[in-house]
């Protein structure tokens, strides 16, 4: 691996995304990519008695899932590196109980899919590790009541809401051959325009996916036209538009190329608000629906960038402003499939 520009690491060794798993909720499932997942329930308990073990159960699933495609079992993953939202990532903690492998603990809000799925490439990349584990997930319940309130109390939000999805999403990486290659990643800065809206974080986030993005293009010496697909995490309908325009005015006019994995997620008619965000956002989708779009050839090379708010209730409630970060991993179909 070497640091290409000031924040952009490029994959020396051939790098592969060699399975992935994903299983989500009822609204996800209902959605226009819903065909795309692995595993599908139809009511947000997932069977378990609590919303916190419902997501457990959606995380240790996809889990389950990504290793039974390639007849793999825990004793042959070198390091689990995931992340959740919940305080002290217990999602994560509970699931690593469970599959007893060796984890590294990460935290970015809505970007952990790509933190943990640039790091351990990185790790890969390296000879630190031969096989890794990179997980992610969120549950609508369990958000609302942490960052919000709880979905019993019945508040009232504005459109510029958005709507976090129930779902985990894992990757399998190794040096072994497969159908994608993980090429680079740019790891995103913490930046802050001032938002102190919990309930806008598509306009918060935006600039971070800009600076991400416009920083990637710059270590690079590429523009827009260089993917097939930028998707962004979680702007929403409410911060993609800003997203545009910001990476407009340094130069580069993401046009078509651009689509959000909120909006992507549920369709227009489905009480989602501005769209979907959380940690599985971007997971479910880029893990379900834009992995199988890469195998079918329907895409050749995409720019997955996901977004996090770096919020908590404490810091909201004493009128702090909402940090953002955004870190973006490059995903290339092998050329002939497998």
């Amino acid at each position: 691996m070497r640091l290409v520009g000031k924040q952009t690491w490029v994959f020396e060794n051939q790098i592969f995304l060699n399975s992935t798993g994903t299983a989500v909720g009822p609204k996800e499932s209902l959605g226009p990519l819903g065909t795309s997942f692995d595993i599908k329930y139809d009511e947000l308990h997932c069977g378990e008695d609590s919303w916190e073990s419902a997501e457990r159960r959606l995380m240790v699933d996809s889990i389950d899932s990504c290793l039974q495609k390639v007849n793999l079992s825990n004793d042959d993953i070198d390091f689990f590196l995931a992340g959740d939202l919940l305080n002290q990532n217990v999602t994560t903690n509970y699931a690593a109980r469970h599959h007893q492998i060796p984890l590294i603990c990460m935290f970015g809000a809505c970007s952990t899919s790509m933190e943990t799925l640039a790091v351990g490439s990185a790790l890969v990349d390296a000879g630190f590790a031969n096989r890794i584990l990179a997980s992610t997930s969120s549950h609508n319940a369990t958000a609302e009541r942490q960052f919000r309130y709880p979905t019993e109390y019945g508040g009232q939000k504005p459109d510029t809401a958005t709507f976090t999805a129930t779902g985990g999403g894992t990757a399998l990486v190794s040096k072994e051959k497969g159908p994608i290659r993980i090429t680079s990643a740019t790891i995103g800065k913490v930046v802050d325009l001032g938002i102190t809206n919990p309930f806008d974080l598509g306009s918060a986030m935006a600039p971070a996916a800009a600076d991400t993005i416009t920083r990637h293009f710059q270590d690079l010496n590429i523009n827009q036209d260089e993917y097939d697909l930028i998707a962004t995490g979680d702007l929403s309908g409410v911060g993609s538009p800003i997203l545009k325009e910001m990476v407009k005015e340094e130069g580069y006019d993401l046009g078509n190329k651009h689509n959000d994995c909120g909006l992507m997620l549920y369709h227009s008619d489905q009480e989602v608000f501005a769209g979907g965000s959380g940690c599985a956002c971007s997971a479910i989708v880029t893990y379900g629906h834009i992995v199988k779009e890469l195998i079918s050839g329907n895409l050749n090379k995409v720019f997955i960038v996901a977004t996090g708010a770096l919020l908590s209730p404490t810091m909201i409630q004493q009128k702090e402003t909402i940090p953002t970060i955004a870190h973006g991993v490059v995903l290339e179909r092998v050329q002939g499939g497998e």
